[in-house]
């Protein structure tokens, strides 16, 4: 299935996507795309309606593909050709940080430049959708605990990530630097989430082409290994490493956002965002 949120930001009501490409409302069903919705269960219970019954919407606005998402957890360098862009050798374990929550927007909604930003990018991901409690997961046992996956944009600004001291997150967090969806695509309806292209384009010219084949660290042992550090909960999000192309990379001289600029990125059977680039608002 591919479920999504539709309407003004924080008033987000569930749907799906059937067949026919017609938006049908679950309002009815479920009151939101979050928690217990996301289990095996809750999600079986809308695979069993009938998409026909369900009333037909014109969504406008898409939202964030899920709700109630605690934790954004984002993984660093996890493709071989990315970590060879960057010059740095690929990591033993997965590198990870944290997004804060506060920077998911919906697919299409714009994307801020921060105020004193010189360094903007952008990373196309594979993001996994927890739908079930993961503490200590063997990796055997990793994807019963995961309810789908979505595109993600890890909208970054390179000098805050790397020249201003401490972590990476603050690089990160910037409102408007998470979108996500337009759908949470079951994981039903992706056999091998280790075999999916992405790609991503700024004004037009393409800047990533990639695949998650390329990932150094897979779907499983991502959501196995995370678990042995943070219990995962339904509706956190996993960011899984972007492919090679972003701003910082390009040579001879990187690359970076400027307001007014529009970014468009998709992976294959999970949909595509646009987002155009403005300045902060206060």
């Amino acid at each position: 299935m591919k479920l999504l949120r539709h309407g003004p930001a924080g008033a987000e009501k569930p749907a799906l996507l059937d067949s026919d490409g017609t938006v049908r409302d679950l309002s009815g069903l479920v009151a939101d795309i979050g928690g217990d919705v996301l289990s095996d269960a809750g999600l079986a219970r809308i695979a069993a309606a009938d998409p026909k019954s369900l009333p037909e919407v014109s969504p406008g606005r898409i939202g964030p593909c899920v709700a109630g998402t605690r934790k954004f957890i984002c993984v660093g360098l996890n493709y071989s050709d990315h970590a060879k862009e960057t010059g740095k050798a690929p990591p033993e374990e997965p590198i990870l940080f944290m997004k804060a929550t506060s920077a998911i927007i919906g697919p299409n909604d714009d994307v801020e430049i921060p105020r004193g930003s010189a360094k903007a990018d952008w990373e196309v991901e594979l993001g996994i959708i927890i739908g079930r409690r993961a503490k200590y997961v063997s990796e055997d046992k990793a994807l019963d605990h995961v309810a789908g996956y979505c595109v993600v944009n890890d909208v970054s600004e390179r000098a805050f990530q790397s020249e201003r001291g401490g972590q990476w997150t603050k690089g990160k967090s910037h409102d408007t630097f998470g979108p996500i969806g337009p759908y949470l695509v079951t994981r039903d309806e992706v056999p091998d989430p280790q075999n999916l292209k992405l790609w991503l384009d700024v004004d037009g010219v393409r800047r990533q082409t990639g695949t998650t084949a390329n990932m150094i660290f897979g779907v499983r042992h991502l959501v196995s290994y995370i678990s042995q550090f943070m219990t995962l909960e339904p509706g956190d999000i996993i960011a899984t490493g972007t492919p090679p192309g972003v701003g910082l990379g390009i040579k001879p001289e990187p690359v970076f956002l400027k307001v007014g600029q529009v970014m468009t990125l998709g992976i294959e059977g999970l949909g595509d965002q646009r987002q155009q680039t403005i300045e902060a608002r206060d």
